[in-house]
Formats: C-alpha cells, structure tokens, sequence
C-alpha cells in the first residue's frame, strides 16, 4: 500500500507543476494585460447620440437607418438620417464596429444628446457572418409551401355540394341587381393621409406668417430676352469650354438687381424689431430651388461682388447639394433678397410672396414668343413677365417700379451692366 501510494504521489507530481506554472503565469504583468485587452474588446460597447444639428434647432424626427442591427460600420460611415424643418442631418458612426442595438424607431421624434444606437466595437466580421442572414429567408420559403399545402386540404374539405343545392332560382333577380348597382360606383374613390414632413410644416409655417405680417404689394412688368438669349447664344459654348460653368439667365438677373439695388437701397432693406430699418451694402440673394420634400432657399453671398458667370457657378453648386439633400444650415441662413423662376416649370404668370425677414421677392416666368411693337412695327420678340413682390412698409410704391423697370432695361440690354459696375 505505502509503494502504491508513492507512485501515485510521483505520478501527480508533473501535473502540479504545470498547475503551479499555469498558476505563476496567470500572475504575471504581461499576462494580466493580455486579459484586459481581450476583455474590452469582448465587452467595450459605444452609444451614438443624436449630434448637435445647430444653434436653433434642438430636435428632429428620425427618418431612416441606413443600417441594421448585426450590420458592421466603418468609423465615420453614416448611420441615420435625422430630417429637421431645414436641413437633414447624417449621423456618422464615431467608431468601426457592429450595430448592436437601434434605441429609437423611425418616424419618432429625437432631441440632441439623445441616445441612438449601440455599437459594439471591434474589426469586422470573418466572411461567415454574412450568410447565417440568409439562412432565415431560406426557412422563410420552405415554411411557405407547407402552409400552402396544409391549407389546401381545407378547401378540399369543404361540402360544396350543400352550398350549391338550396340556391333557388328567384334569388337571380338581387344579383342583377347588385351588379347594375356596382356600375355607378365602378370608378376609385380611395383616400390617403399623408404626415407632413418637418420641411414641409416649417415652410406652410413662414408662408402663412409672410401673409399675416407683410403690407403685400405686387408690381409688373415685362422684358424683352432677345439681346440676352442671343449674348447667351454667342458664349455659351466658349465659357463652357474654358471655365465649364453653364449659362443661363439666373446670373444676369441676380446680376441685374444687385446693380438696381445702387439706385434703391431699400429693396435690400429689412424692419428689425418693428421699429427699425437695416439698410446693408452687401447682397446676398436666396435662390428658390424646388426639391422633393419642399422648397428651399440657399444662399448666394455676396452677389454684388461676384460676375454674372460666379453667379451661374454658385447658383448651380447650391442647386446640386440642394437636390442631393447635402445643404447646411449656413447655406441657407440669411438671404437679403430672393429670386424665384417659375419659369424653368412653364410658369407664365405668377405672383411671389416674401420670404420674411426680408422686404421683396423677384419671380421670373417662361418666356413666351409674343408679337409686340418695335419702332412702329409688329415684331414677334421673346417676352418675360417679371413680377416683384415687396413690402409696403419698407418699400414704397414708385421705387418698386423704378427698381423693376432698371433690372427690366438692363436684361434688354446687357452692356450697360458693364458701365454700371
């Protein structure tokens, strides 16, 4: 018994000295740290919170994820789009990682700092993850048939003969009836109720206000685009060419007022607080775009300083974030005058309101071949309608029309823009 019992204890022995090495290793610094780093990387996790938007605006509603939950993110990739009454806001995951949990549904209002999405953090998944997700449609569609078959004995099942057997034949009448019924009420008479988006409200909000607080008051004219179409005509190309800026009629407008402006400061002019007026030496026009969810206004700064081609350059880059839903609130911040081309939609006749605070609105129409008389004679020329609408309290009416009638002379002929420069 004692021989066995030594052999035994030696027989042990090896295993208690990996367990005292195992034992001494685990105690080391290195060791520890090991540990630790595979433990964050297992457990550390990241909540995404709503991102400050801008000074004024504090919420918004949740439009879409563009990602799901077990999607992996890149660091900086967007994540949300959160819609406000102005712009739409990406959020952009701040770390690389996989999207654990969505904190808030669509449609649902959220407040900057509010907590959005979980992310737990880490490298991205080995290519095995991807497909477990098409596992479950998979299931989806072989569940799919055994439903179809489980209710096809169903309607086997049912006694058909019965049905049929007590139907008596005078009951045709009603059926005629009804059918000859169904025919004045054959057309769709279906209606759906549609949530007005943040944009949307915020806009009928300024509009109704513009009507509620602006004395309105709208003056106009028509100008002759023979001589600018054709300058148009001429360049068009060779500016294409050299600077790649396309050219329309937007620059020369805004070009045109800002000049006028020299002669009538006022139509530049804004009432502070009821009791003030703003006269400003810089011109910074809001250009009325037309974009799925609304109306929008961004912002050309500095007009008066620019050619009538950095206009058409500026126009058209604002145009582009506009329609591709990347404008920032600084694009559309301020705005001392407004330009708005009904034309480019075949508008004929139009009349603009005020986007307050400022004091008047310039709207631009199609232009339309129209005989009229030149030196005595009927000549069919290429006419616009212009309308200015602006407020009575700022403005009075004979500088509205001698601001509309000098952008009118000076779109009939475009080298006088040079001489007033």
């Amino acid at each position: 018994m004692l021989s066995l019992s030594r052999a035994a204890l030696q027989a042990k022995r090896p295993i208690a000295q990996v367990v005292g090495r195992s034992l001494a290793l685990q105690s080391t610094p290195s060791f520890n740290k090991i540990r630790s780093e595979l433990a964050f990387q297992r457990f550390a996790s990241f909540t995404v919170k709503v991102p400050d938007m801008a000074e004024s605006i504090t919420e918004g509603t949740l439009s879409a994820y563009t990602k799901a939950v077990g999607d992996f993110v890149a660091q900086d990739e967007t994540i949300a789009t959160i819609e406000t009454d102005k712009i739409d806001v990406e959020v952009n995951a701040p770390v690389s990682g996989t999207i654990s949990e969505l904190l808030v549904e669509v449609e649902e209002t959220v407040e900057v700092g509010q907590d959005l999405i979980k992310i737990e953090e880490g490298e991205a998944p080995a290519g095995g993850a991807a497909p477990a997700k098409e596992e479950a449609p998979k299931k989806e569609e072989a569940a799919a048939p055994k439903k179809e078959e489980a209710a096809a004995p169903k309607k086997e099942e049912a006694p058909a003969p019965k049905k049929e057997s007590p139907a008596p034949k005078k009951e045709a009448a009603p059926k005629k009836e009804a059918k000859e019924a169904v025919s004045f009420t054959n057309f769709s008479r279906n209606e759906e109720r549609v949530k007005m988006n943040r944009m949307r409200l915020r806009i009928a909000e300024r509009l109704k206000e513009s009507q509620n607080t602006a004395a309105s008051l709208t003056t106009f004219n028509e100008v002759d685009m023979s001589n600018i179409m054709e300058m148009r005509k001429l360049y068009k190309d060779e500016f294409l060419d050299k600077t790649g800026i396309k050219m329309g009629f937007m620059g020369a407008f805004s070009k045109a007022c800002t000049l006028a402006m020299k002669d009538i400061p006022a139509v530049n002019a804004a009432i502070e607080n009821n009791d003030t007026m703003v006269f400003r030496d810089y011109t910074d026009i809001s250009i009325a775009v037309a974009t799925p969810k609304g109306l929008v206004t961004p912002i050309v700064r500095n007009a008066e300083s620019l050619s009538i081609l950095e206009i058409e350059q500026e126009i058209s880059n604002l145009g582009k974030k506009a329609r591709d839903g990347k404008l920032t609130l600084e694009d559309m911040t301020g705005g001392t005058f407004t330009i708005s081309n009904g034309g480019v939609f075949g508008s004929l006749y139009g009349t603009p309101i005020i986007n307050m605070p400022q004091t008047a609105v310039l709207g631009l129409h199609g232009v339309k071949e129209r005989p009229v008389t030149v030196k005595g004679q009927v000549v069919s020329r290429p006419m616009m309608y212009l309308a200015l609408t602006y407020d009575h309290r700022v403005l009075d009416g004979r500088e509205a029309v001698v601001f509309l009638r000098t952008v009118k002379e000076l779109i009939e002929d475009p080298r006088k823009m040079l001489l007033l420069q």
